[in-house]
């Protein structure tokens, strides 16, 4: 992508024109003016002479292989070298590889499931609920939150230490139908929604989850900071987790980060120093820079098909950001003693399915043994 300036940004014209060619045989080169900031290249330098880095395992987000059965599945992500899996066990993500109620109903099945991973040498890390359970539809709260509590009981009996989902976003009032994502408070009637949505619902909810959590041995849940949910960036994760208590962390997805201007080195360092990352969805994102000049980077197209419309798009790892940033990335990772997993999670338009999975896979794994080789 020769055409590339900025952080990611890419000229929409000079991006269609290779779509079918370069584009989708190739990780984005990352080009000078995309370099680490000073403060994370200081914060690099800082870390070179720390304790040995820990090597991090790259795992992979199951929806992806919901064409598969569970078996099929494991012996795709086998055979390239998956080390890690977070698996989908309702909400969004579904139940396909996960049957909840199942293992709920028999711990000998559930130890039976998790042996499937073991024997592959293949760690179940994670369990993911994303839904909205604060939603102003009681019954679909209800819904999202009864797979929140299942996922809970079910990370308890298969002694995963961390559930993702999402917070949530209630209306705009006891009456509303739909919830109302409010990131702008002016003028006043927008900061009064903010304010009665997290004092009414937000902060009671999860101060309930927590202890529900807690009770049943779950000390991690890890919320994706995601468009349209309450917490959408590092500073409303961390008003939630001051008001309802540290079980709360990150989801770092840095796709949803990048668009709105975060330096991903930096995000990763100032989470990190407040233990407040649990999870780390690895995806990318492309800004068509023609486009977002024009219209700003909440220009998102709502039919995939057409994703150039819109000024943003996700991508997989290495494609809409160079090979260099994301060794920054799992630099910073390393420095900040994370344990979790790289969690592969592929939207790519352009490269979907086991493709996005597979060339991912493929950048993490190198620039992972360049750091460990101390190169």
């Amino acid at each position: 992508m020769a055409d590339r300036t900025g952080s990611g940004s890419v000229s929409r014209r000079s991006f269609l024109a290779t779509t079918g060619g370069v584009l989708a045989a190739a990780p984005a080169v990352r080009s000078a003016s995309s370099k680490p900031t000073e403060g994370a290249r200081a914060l690099r330098a800082a870390s070179e002479a720390e304790t040995p880095m820990r090597k991090i395992p790259i795992g992979v987000f199951d929806p992806v292989y919901d064409h598969l059965s569970l078996d099929e599945m494991l012996e795709k992500i086998s055979a390239l070298g998956i080390e890690a899996v977070e698996m989908g066990t309702g909400g969004f993500p579904g139940t396909k590889h996960c049957p909840v109620a199942e293992l709920l109903a028999d711990s000998s099945k559930a130890k039976a499931w998790k042996r499937k991973f073991e024997e592959r040498n293949i760690r179940v890390a994670t369990l993911s609920c994303h839904g909205n359970p604060i939603h102003p539809n009681p019954e679909m709260a209800k819904k999202d939150d009864e797979s929140f509590r299942r996922t809970v009981r079910l990370a308890e009996m298969l002694e995963v230490p961390t559930i993702v989902t999402f917070s949530g976003c209630p209306g705009d009032g006891p009456g509303a139908k739909h919830p109302n994502w409010v990131t702008y408070r002016w003028p006043p009637d927008y900061e009064e929604v903010v304010t009665w949505q997290w004092k009414e619902v937000v902060i009671p909810y999860w101060r309930e989850a927590v202890k529900f959590a807690r009770q049943h041995g779950v000390k991690r849940i890890a919320l994706e900071m995601h468009p349209g949910f309450v917490v959408y960036n590092p500073f409303t994760l961390l008003e939630l987790r001051r008001a309802v208590g540290e079980e709360i962390g990150a989801n770092c997805d840095l796709s949803h980060l990048f668009w709105q201007g975060c330096d991903p080195v930096e995000v990763i360092h100032f989470l990190g120093k407040q233990n407040a990352i649990y999870h780390a969805h690895m995806k990318d994102t492309v800004i068509f820079k023609d486009t977002a000049a024009k219209t700003g980077v909440l220009n998102f197209s709502a039919d995939s098909a057409k994703f150039a419309q819109g000024s943003v798009i996700f991508r997989a790892v290495g494609y809409g950001h160079g090979a260099e940033l994301w060794k920054d990335v799992v630099k910073a990772y390393m420095d900040i003693g994370f344990d979790g997993i790289m969690s592969i999670e592929n939207e790519d338009p352009i490269l979907p399915g086991e493709v996005g999975v597979e060339r991912a896979a493929f950048v993490l794994k190198n620039v992972r043994a360049e750091l460990l080789e101390g190169k």
